[in-house]
């Protein structure tokens, strides 16, 4: 029964999860915005990721012109002209950058005329070059019965689009915006980027905590023993990376190995009985699915609490707060 990996084996595991971040940290981010000028793009871009990435208070009859923000180098906003313009001197420039977007945010106005015309016909135009298209109905602090409005949309777009809800001003529903940003975004491998410059952190990493957890349990369900090590163990420094490179904490491989040993595999009365209950059929894998999966999740929320706390990640410090998320989610389970 195999309880642990080689030095070696470990070292090839951590250099391939790194590759796999790293390549992701060098790949560009654009993201299309199209809508009226009064349609809040701008303040939502700045909500989105925390900082003053746009210039907010654009004026109705101010210039058209498509513009280009970058932010940190590698993540690009392109804010296209009004729809109105969509077929003008910039139509061709502007289709293009739809065409090239990795996200297209496709503003609507809860308080004005939505989905007018132009807007459906524009819309309609877009998506022929490209289908990654989120609609993004602003302003619902200035209006009444959203439900309503979020269902005409749904109902005249052929329910392709998911249509998020949100204010701007009041910044209500923006995590829910994030979230279906970076959805599209990790079909494309190119969420970590993103995620690490976003506002919420928070709420991203407890979206990766929760499907490592899940993965994990997948993982730990298969009935031969001694099979979960190599991809728990994977899994799980994919996480720890994660989550180091979204708080902009890098951790070493040296480090990531004594953590893991000191939490995971130090937990040796588990890890032992995660492997020998798989020899009962069906109580088997259900022990092991649930140990596997509530290590994992102990195993982020305790370097996330230690990031986001300014914790040192050591042995010593990490320890007994993964031993306290440990506790907590036996008791969920229970």
């Amino acid at each position: 029964m195999k309880d642990w990996l080689t030095d070696e084996e470990f070292d090839q595991l951590f250099k391939e999860k790194s590759e796999e971040i790293n390549d992701q940290l060098e790949r560009e981010v654009l993201i299309a915005l199209i809508g009226d000028v009064n349609a809040g793009k701008s303040s939502t871009i700045n909500r989105l990721m925390g900082a003053e990435v746009a210039q907010v208070g654009a004026k109705p009859g101010e210039t058209q012109e498509i513009k280009k923000f970058v932010f940190r180098e590698k993540i690009i906003f392109v804010d296209t002209p009004g729809l109105d313009d969509i077929y003008s001197e910039h139509s061709a420039e502007t289709m293009k950058f739809y065409k090239e977007a990795d996200v297209i945010l496709f503003f609507l106005n809860a308080a004005g005329t939505v989905l007018s015309e132009t807007e459906l016909a524009s819309l309609k135009k877009i998506a022929k070059v490209n289908k990654d298209i989120i609609l993004v109905l602003n302003k619902i602090d200035a209006a009444d019965d959203i439900p309503t409005l979020v269902n005409y949309i749904k109902q005249h777009t052929d329910f392709d689009y998911v249509v998020t809800p949100i204010s701007s001003r009041t910044g209500e529903n923006i995590g829910l915006l994030q979230k279906e940003v970076l959805d599209i975004l990790e079909s494309k491998k190119k969420d970590i980027l993103m995620a690490s410059n976003m506002a919420d952190k928070s709420a991203v990493a407890n979206r990766w905590i929760l499907g490592a957890g899940a993965s994990a349990a997948t993982i730990g369900a298969v009935p031969i023993p001694g099979s979960d090590f190599v991809p728990l163990t994977a899994l799980q420094v994919s996480l720890m990376l994660k989550l180091s490179t979204l708080y902009g904490k890098p951790i070493s491989k040296d480090n990531a190995k004594e953590l893991i040993i000191a939490t995971i595999v130090g937990n040796i009365g588990k890890t032992v009985f995660r492997q020998i209950v798989k020899i009962i059929p069906g109580a088997g894998m259900v022990a092991g699915a649930s140990v596997a999966g509530a290590m994992t999740i102990a195993l982020g929320q305790a370097v996330k609490y230690a990031h986001e706390n300014e914790i040192e990640l050591t042995p010593k410090s990490l320890t007994p707060i993964y031993q306290r998320f440990l506790k907590r989610a036996k008791k969920k389970e229970k």
